[in-house]
């Protein structure tokens, strides 16, 4: 898949854990590791949005594009 997510990367720079981003942001942790794995095939506005404020990131930060 060409968008990579780096959601572990931020997690890892804020010393966060998956179950407090997923509580802190509103979604379930398992709802959280389907994105955070690369499965989800679409992710709502309002839930990057949330992800960003919990990170305090830009999207850019949690998803790029990789030529394949």
């Amino acid at each position: 898949m060409p968008i990579i997510v780096d959601i572990d990367v931020m997690l890892a720079k804020r010393k966060m854990s998956v179950g407090e981003l997923a509580e802190r942001v509103g979604i379930t942790p398992a709802n959280l590791a389907v994105l955070k794995n690369g499965r989800a095939k679409a992710v709502r506005f309002t839930t990057l949005e949330a992800l960003c404020e919990v990170l305090d990131c830009q999207p850019g930060d949690l998803l790029r594009w990789e030529a394949p």
